[in-house]
């Protein structure tokens, strides 16, 4: 049978998407042990995990890209989960980091408005999961900023306001929420979470994944395993299982 028959004959397949969006925590997430890559061969035959963590950016310029990343004419329905991980940039000193730096009020606004955006694509408050900024290791983080010339711009307790906004949007917009700077402090040494005091080790991410897949769990559990195992292939007939 020529492949274009065969294309004619067969259903499109498509994988549904679970979408990450965030910064560079979010982005770093398919390195070697990265959260992201946990979730990816989790769901390696149910669904693909698309990054699209972007490095330095805040809410304030994430609201604004969103629409460009889904909209309803491009599949916004394949999306059975997004999440949104946002923050660790906003709650950046304003004196310090002005460039990164969010308002805390106009952070809370803006992951309301993006939830906003997604209801208005057709993605559902169940398929939304925020996600706070972890908690600051100050000593390192600073060792990090002194290495660049820079002075320490952020503190853990002006992250911690940055995470309860984040979570009390949460319980406005009725969606799940990871309060991973409350988690993460429940082991009063998180420093082995962090591998330069803003930014995940492997054991943080691997906390974070476990945490998360708890949450995600029940959105992909009903997602069939794509194409047949292959000791159910009729062999014979291939085309009977695979078409």
């Amino acid at each position: 049978m020529a492949l274009a028959e065969a294309g004619a004959r067969g259903r499109l397949l498509r994988w549904p998407r679970v979408l990450l969006f965030g910064d560079s925590i979010t982005e770093y997430s398919f390195q070697e042990n990265g959260w992201g890559a946990y979730l990816a061969d989790r769901l390696v035959r149910k669904c693909d995990v698309v990054n699209r963590g972007i490095s330095g950016y805040n809410t304030r310029w994430a609201k604004l890209i969103l629409p460009r990343l889904i909209t309803e004419s491009t599949s916004a329905d394949s999306v059975v989960a997004i999440t949104i991980f946002f923050g660790a940039n906003d709650s950046a000193l304003k004196d310090l980091n002005p460039k990164q730096h969010v308002p805390l009020e106009e952070y809370a606004a803006n992951l309301k408005s993006m939830i906003q955006y997604l209801k208005s694509v057709d993605i559902t408050e169940d398929r939304i999961i925020l996600i706070t900024p972890p908690p600051l290791q100050e000593s390192a983080w600073e060792k990090a900023c002194l290495a660049k010339g820079d002075k320490l711009n952020r503190c853990n307790a002006t992250t911690g306001q940055y995470a309860q906004a984040c979570v009390q949007v949460a319980k406005d917009c009725g969606t799940d929420v990871l309060d991973l700077w409350t988690l993460m402090q429940k082991n009063q040494d998180f420093s082995s979470y962090l591998s330069d005091g803003l930014h995940l080790s492997p054991k943080g991410s691997s906390f974070l994944a476990a945490q998360l897949w708890s949450r995600l769990e029940n959105k992909v559990s009903a997602l069939p395993s794509l194409l047949p195992y292959w000791r159910d292939v009729d062999h014979t007939n291939p085309e009977a299982s695979l078409l």
